[in-house]
């Protein structure tokens, strides 16, 4: 999941290869009949309580009025009004920021963008223009029913691509195809200048764009820190042409799944540690660009012993001449040494529900597969869910005494509740072809991501949750400070799933700060940025990029 933070925005004409995009998004401006907003919620509407929370119900706001858009022009008015009268100003596209960046008392005005949507084609651009509130699921239908082609983002169906697409976005075609961010050619951002006036700018990736450090800092800078996202125009790299089918990666026609579990009850401390190290050092030797293991994608769900079982879910490029070959050899690495049974996913898997019927690998339609993973989350359908994550990015697997420290928490009664787990995720592969540099994703060494993370649906389980999340990840990176500082094992943390423990010396005693997690090497250049974008820092939350001191 991620943050649905930025919007963004466009509308003059820009020098060079951009001009023709920014006159294609003002024309369809002028030429449209606006549908939709602009509509102004307040305290005392029926709808304002829906609207001050987002997924995490942990997080409840108590805005002067939201505004729901529908247009660029919306936006820039909303910026503007929201800067004259001195209110502080946050943004929403899909609801799922794992922090309180958006629901948060001090801020006044959301913006909400959830009702721009669209996806299209702009044959100005030689670009599918997408709005942010477009969510991924409708996103992927779209893109591969219209032109078979789709983008190489993530599972969860109800994220808006207005925040997951900035920090970098990734998902099962990640290893494969590269992050989205590696797809992303051009963003319209409403930026707000020294004066206080608000208005919309195109910024492209092209070399003579006067305004590419603003792209740039939208390939995984995240969200609400330079503008309102209010459209991204994705385009890969290499293509020139003006065939759309080419423009972005084609899926797979077909792909393999398959599911599996392995029961707490056998699980010893050794069989547990053997899994673990089975499924890391497998990622490690195949997460090269050009691996042929970059077409399977696999999760390993670590869940608390009260769930019953750890499980794990593997997909396969299903036209791979070796499909079948790749997956019989994974799992062949993966049960080595574990002498447990077997058994179909019966529980909960990490974010999934059950999936029995996959024990045996299916070959499905990808457009099938999307909709089965993309839908089958109790997590995200729950209108009750509260949540806290904390995630890792890794260059090699975790040290015996990590492993340890994995098991005791997960068998720990401190806390009694299926939903809490270690989810190690698949990274690496094209991902890790790009530069550092590049994009202002930096994390291009990494072979898995780990995501501690917990669900409950009461407010009186927050204090037992969030102790054993906390102390669990403080325990698990305390050679270096309880964080995964970049190093030759780890490599920070992911901006599409924030934390703001990472700002507090209590939980970051590691020295690097929280930006360093995240951007490493690349934040004082988001910082000159922030500084020629948002001179007045109108959008900020509390871990936003921050203006040069």
């Amino acid at each position: 999941m991620s943050a649905g933070l930025a919007a963004g925005v466009a509308a003059f004409p820009l020098l060079g290869a951009g001009s023709a995009g920014a006159t294609t998004a003002a024309a369809e401006e002028a030429a449209a009949t606006d549908t939709f907003g602009p509509f102004t919620v307040s305290s005392g509407d029926p709808r304002y309580g829906e609207l001050i929370t987002g997924n995490n119900q942990r997080w409840v706001g108590s805005p002067d009025h939201f505004r729901l858009v529908g247009s660029t022009q919306q936006v820039v008015d909303a910026v503007d009004d929201a800067v004259s009268t001195g209110r502080r100003v946050a943004v929403r596209s899909g609801g799922h920021c794992y922090e309180d960046f958006v629901s948060n008392p001090a801020v006044r005005v959301v913006i909400d963008m959830s009702e721009m949507d669209s996806v299209h084609y702009d044959p100005q651009m030689r670009a599918f223009a997408v709005q942010p509130g477009a969510r991924l699921l409708n996103l992927y239908s779209t893109l591969y029913k219209g032109w078979g082609v789709t983008i190489p983002g993530g599972r969860c169906y109800s994220v808006g691509a207005g925040g997951h697409i900035c920090g970098g976005g990734d998902g099962p075609l990640a290893r494969r195809h590269g992050l989205t961010v590696d797809h992303l050619y051009a963003v319209e951002v409403v930026v707000v200048d020294r004066s206080g006036k608000a208005r919309s700018v195109v910024a492209t990736r092209e070399p003579d764009d006067p305004h590419r450090d603003l792209w740039w800092a939208h390939t995984g800078g995240g969200g609400g820190n330079f503008g309102v996202i209010t459209r991204y125009w994705l385009r890969s790299n290499g293509v020139d042409g003006a065939d759309p089918a080419t423009a972005l990666p084609r899926p797979p026609s077909t792909v393999l799944l398959h599911a599996i579990s392995f029961p707490w009850a056998e699980l010893t401390k050794t069989q547990f540690t053997r899994l673990v190290k089975n499924f890391t050092s497998w990622h490690e030797l195949n997460s090269g660009p050009d691996s042929p293991g970059t077409a399977l994608s696999a999760s390993l769900a670590l869940n608390h012993k009260s769930n019953g079982s750890v499980s794990v879910f593997a997909q396969v490029d299903g036209d791979d001449p070796n499909a079948e070959q790749l997956l019989t050899d994974f799992v062949k690495v993966l049960r080595d040494g574990v002498t447990t049974s077997v058994r179909a996913m019966t529980d909960n898997g990490g974010e999934y529900g059950p999936m029995p019927q996959l024990v045996n690998a299916q070959r499905l339609p990808w457009f099938h597969s999307v909709r089965l993973l993309a839908t089958n989350s109790p997590m995200l359908t729950n209108p009750t869910l509260r949540a806290d994550h904390k995630s890792a990015y890794h260059r090699k697997g975790y040290t015996d005494a990590q492993l340890s420290v994995i098991y005791k928490h997960l068998t720990s009664a401190a806390i009694d509740n299926p939903n809490a787990m270690l989810l190690l995720l698949p990274y690496g592969g094209k991902i890790n072809a790009v530069d550092s540099a590049a994009t202002a994703a930096p994390h291009r060494t990494s072979v898995f991501q780990a995501l501690c993370q917990t669900f409950w649906s009461t407010a009186a389980d927050d204090a037992k949750n969030l102790s054993w999340l906390r102390g669990f990840y403080a325990e698990l990176y305390a050679a270096t400070g309880g964080v995964p500082v970049p190093d030759s094992r780890t490599d920070g943390c992911y901006v599409n799933y924030p934390d703001t423990d990472l700002s507090d010396p209590a939980y970051n005693s590691s020295n690097v700060p929280w930006h360093d997690l995240y951007y490493k090497s690349n934040y004082p250049r988001l910082q000159q940025v922030k500084a020629k974008w948002d001179p007045k820092d109108v959008f900020q939350h509390s871990q936003s990029v921050r203006l040069p001191s």
